[in-house]
This record gives structure tokens, sequence and C-alpha cells, in this order.
């Protein structure tokens, strides 16, 4: 009777030890497999260049635990063994990561870096780690490095609370009951020498973006809905009471119904001008100010970061005709793009409007 050794068993004939632990399994297993059917100890020791120690301690195995007993098992330490931090530890820094500024706590910057917070661990537990090593705990702790949100310091978080939980459900609700619509509006500027975005280039070397050295630029304002809808208006003169009023007349005159108009509290926003423009059309537009120093709640602002990302990619204006007309293909495109325009008001901080 002749034994016939699958091809694969040869391949993995050698020094075991050089093996990876799925090939090393593949041996235990067949090599068990031969002595079931019949193949003396030696036999399998010569044909799988191992041990007899090996084969007996495999068929010993075998007959303790069955075939689980001859699987791969995972080596090394468990995750989260002889770690230098224990659980409560750990948990004290990442909550002090997430609630604190460094500087809150007696360290330099406003912003954590992994310096940073090896420099807090230290300062707590008197313990030392590498920046490697405590990147490994951010990242276990489910944390990555992201560039932060900014908030005014002036910002008051009981009228953010009241505008989310009380006025601006009024000011939807009223709007619905009159059979009109809520817009969200904003201005926003426009330079000739704004770069934003990036480019591929060789390391070490800069990319260079050739583009007009003189210096011009355009305003525009926009007004968008929970619909998709959006309306603007691009202007090269300063922001001012007679440009709110004009953006004022072009709305009412593409609507036909009132207009609920959410917006920050510019003082253009609440001149005497343009008090009078609302009272003398108080079935036309209602004006409802956000809280001060909250522009994160507006999702027209959505629109603006929109746009300055995307028009300096495509921006070949050499004159601020030029750039005007841009900027107005830019806002023709996204009244195409109504599922853009509703995108707008999928942001986190805006989501609210949707609720």
């Amino acid at each position: 009777m002749f034994w016939i050794v699958d091809p694969c068993v040869s391949e993995l004939a050698g020094d075991a030890r050089q093996l990876s632990p799925s090939a090393q399994e593949a041996i235990r297993l067949r090599a068990v497999a031969a002595l079931v059917a019949g193949r003396t100890r030696q036999d399998v020791a010569a044909v799988f260049q191992v041990s007899l120690k090996a084969v007996d301690n495999w068929w010993a195995k075998w007959l303790s635990g069955g075939r689980e007993a001859l699987v791969a098992q995972p080596r090394g330490r468990r995750v989260g063994e002889h770690q230098v931090l224990d659980a409560a530890e750990q948990q004290a820094v990442r909550q002090a990561v997430l609630d604190h500024r460094p500087c809150d706590l007696g360290l330099a910057g406003q912003l954590w870096t992994r310096a940073g917070v090896g420099d807090l661990i230290a300062k707590l537990y008197r313990v030392r780690l590498t920046e490697p090593g405590v990147g490994k705990y951010l990242r276990r702790w489910g944390l990555s490095f992201q560039r932060p949100d900014k908030r005014a310091v002036e910002q008051d978080a009981e009228a953010v609370r009241l505008w989310r939980e009380e006025t601006w459900p009024t000011i939807r609700a009223k709007a619905k009951a009159e059979g009109g619509e809520v817009l969200f509006a904003d201005q926003v500027g426009i330079r000739s020498d704004q770069v934003t975005g990036r480019t591929w280039g060789a390391k070490g070397c800069t990319p260079v973006v050739r583009r007009t050295g003189n210096r011009f630029s355009v305003n525009a304002m926009s007004a968008i809905s929970t619909k998709g809808r959006m309306h603007f208006m691009v202007f090269t003169e300063t922001f001012d009471a007679d440009v709110m009023c004009r953006f004022l007349e072009r709305l009412a005159g593409h609507l036909d119904h009132k207009v609920h108009l959410v917006l920050d509290g510019h003082s253009a926003h609440r001149s005497p001008t343009v008090r009078a423009w609302l009272a003398a059309h108080p079935d036309r537009i209602e004006l409802h100010f956000l809280p001060p120093y909250s522009p994160e709640l507006n999702p027209d602002e959505l629109v603006n970061a929109d746009l300055k990302r995307s028009q300096p990619m495509h921006s070949r204006a050499r004159d601020q005709a030029q750039l005007a007309a841009e900027t107005r293909r830019f806002f023709h495109r996204r009244q195409r793009q109504p599922h853009i325009v509703r995108g707008y008001f999928g942001g986190p901080h805006v989501r609210y409007t949707l609720e």
C-alpha cells in the first residue's frame, strides 16, 4: 500500500517554526489524519519533517480535545492586557481630552496633540509614554485627529438652547399656519486672491497656481429652504441697508406667499431703512434673528463654505466682472441641484431645522 502525500503538504514541510500559524495548523491536522488512517508515528514524522515528540503531542491533544485542540490559537497578549494605564485611568484621561482644552488643565496650547496628551498622563499618573504609545490609546478610545469647529467665547449657551427648543419651533409653526415658507439667509464675500483646496505635486516642491495679481472682490447674498429652493443676489458694492432692501424686494417678487427670513444680527438687517421696508410690506417678509455669535445655527453658512471651497478651484477670473459671472454660475448650478441645497440642512449643527 502506497501513501500519496497531498502536494500542499510538501509545501508545508520543513522547519514548522518558520511557517505561518495557518500553515502549522494544516500540518497538525494532516499529521493526525495520517495517524488515524493507520500510519506509524515514524512515518508521519518523516513525511512532515517534524520530531516524534511533536507527533506524540498532536496525537495526545487530538485524543483529549479533538480537532479544536489542534487549530491555531491567537498569539501574544490579549487586547487591553498589561497596559500601563488601567481602565479607570484611561477613562479619566479620555474624558479630560473631550471636556477640556490643554490650557484649562495647566498645559500649553488650546488643541490636543499626542505630546499634549502624553504630558497630561505624566502630570496625572507620573508615567511618561511615547507619542506612538499615546496614539494607540487615543485610537483605542475611539478618538481621531480632527480640525475643530470654532465657537465665539461671547456665545450665550442658554440663548442657543432657547432658539433650538422654543424660538425655532414657534417660527416654523407660524409659517405653516400662514401658508408661508421659512428661508435661512446670509451674505458672503469672494476675493480674487483666495486659494483653497489641494493639488498633487512633487514631494518637497510646492505647486504654484498662476492667477491674476490684481485684487478685487464681489459679494453675494443667498437664502435657502428645506425644500431645496435657493434665491440669491450678486453685487459689487459694500453690503448695507440699501442692498438688504434690494434683496428683500427681489425675494418678495419671486414668491407669492409670505416669507419668514432667518438671519444673523448684522447691523444692516436691523437698520431703520430695513425696518421701514418691513413695516410697508408686513404680509410679504418677516425677519427672525439667530442668537448672537452663533453662525453654526444657520444652514446658509454651508452655502458660503461650499462657494468658497469650489469657486477658487475653478476660477479663471481676470477682473471683477468675470468673478461676479463665475459666482452667479455657482448659484445657478446649485439652483438646478435641489438635492444639494437640501443637503445643507443635514449638517450636524443645523439638523435641528429638520426635526
